[in-house]
């Protein structure tokens, strides 16, 4: 919890300085790139911090500069408004916000499978969808996971009514479950489960909803369309590297907790950070970035029947598949 506050803090006051810090000055000949994170560091995001260390950016000529991010939503938001150059952002929102009118694309997404879940401590019991009838079940309105959830509920033979939501802010969502407020928490599996175990010693279980009618397509690089038209080379450059950078990190999860330790600021422990960078090494699928039509087709599909999509047009609107590739 205070991790998340201090994060948050530290996200105003980066914003009101006009970015990160994570990356040195440009070198001459180098071009410095911003990267806003979906959240404040874990696990997840070690690959970056990796690539960093090893000098995959550099190498692609890129200063790479990290920033902590408050959301996928304000992180697409960022690189709508031309705040940022890249974004790393959770695929349902980027679907709303480029049907909104955002000028922004995805140019490959790294975790295939959706990490969206409900989490709980695994003495409440709960294996299926139907064990949450009646229980209290904690979500922050706005997100992906709460705008799909009623249905996710429909998909599994259940009502909205079954359940009761309460409403709390992202940072407030594990210290409702730690405390007991609420039996179940919408979150990312691989985030907050890690360190809901370490603070309370207490195993955590959870149901992905990729695993129950809902798989998504997760988090990827966000990019504006100037960006794309203005400097391709560039937008290459950075998507060679990050997608090195995965590959490289997923076979060394502990070295790239240690460069995430050694170069991120309020990160989690570095057990907590293993342990997120590892499940979320499973949610790949062959090479990091690389996606397929029919994969995008489907995650639109569900969000016009679940999310209220609407005239949602084929892949190519939301995704440019040139930059890391296609299967």
């Amino acid at each position: 919890m205070r991790r998340l506050i201090i994060g948050a803090a530290a996200l105003l006051l980066l914003s009101a300085c006009g970015g990160g810090n994570t990356g040195e000055p440009a070198a001459p000949g180098k071009k410095t790139v911003t990267l806003t994170l979906n959240w404040v560091p874990y696990g997840e995001h070690a690959p970056f911090y990796y690539g960093l260390k090893k000098g995959f950016y550099d190498a692609e000529g890129i200063t790479l500069k990290i920033q902590p991010g408050g959301g996928s939503g304000k992180t697409i938001q960022a690189v709508a408004q031309e705040q940022t150059d890249f974004g790393w952002a959770d695929t349902p929102p980027l679907l709303k916000g480029i049907a909104t009118g955002m000028k922004v694309k995805s140019v490959g997404v790294f975790l295939q499978k959706g990490p969206a879940s409900i989490e709980f401590l695994a003495d409440k019991g709960i294996t299926k969808p139907s064990d949450l009838k009646g229980k209290k079940v904690a979500g922050t309105p706005g997100d992906a996971m709460y705008a799909t959830f009623p249905a996710w509920l429909k998909a599994n033979g259940m009502q909205a009514s079954d359940v009761q939501v309460v409403n709390v802010d992202a940072a407030g969502k594990i210290a409702a479950l730690t405390e007991g407020k609420v039996d179940a928490i919408m979150g990312f599996f691989h985030d907050q489960a890690p360190t809901i175990e370490k603070n309370t010693g207490k195993k955590v279980n959870y149901l992905l909803y990729a695993d129950f009618g809902m798989n998504m397509l997760g988090t990827g690089i966000v990019v504006h369309d100037n960006l794309l038209a203005k400097d391709p080379n560039l937008v290459k450059a950075f998507v060679r590297a990050t997608q090195k950078s995965w590959a490289e990190a997923v076979k060394d999860v502990n070295g790239a907790a240690d460069a995430m330790a050694e170069m991120a600021e309020q990160e989690p422990p570095k057990e907590v950070l293993v342990r997120q960078l590892t499940l979320a090494g499973e949610l790949l699928a062959g090479t990091p970035g690389v996606n397929t039509e029919a994969k995008w087709s489907e995650t639109i599909s569900l969000m016009q029947q679940y999310a209220e999509l609407k005239d949602a047009g084929g892949p190519s609107r939301y995704w440019d598949g040139t930059y890391a590739g296609t299967m």
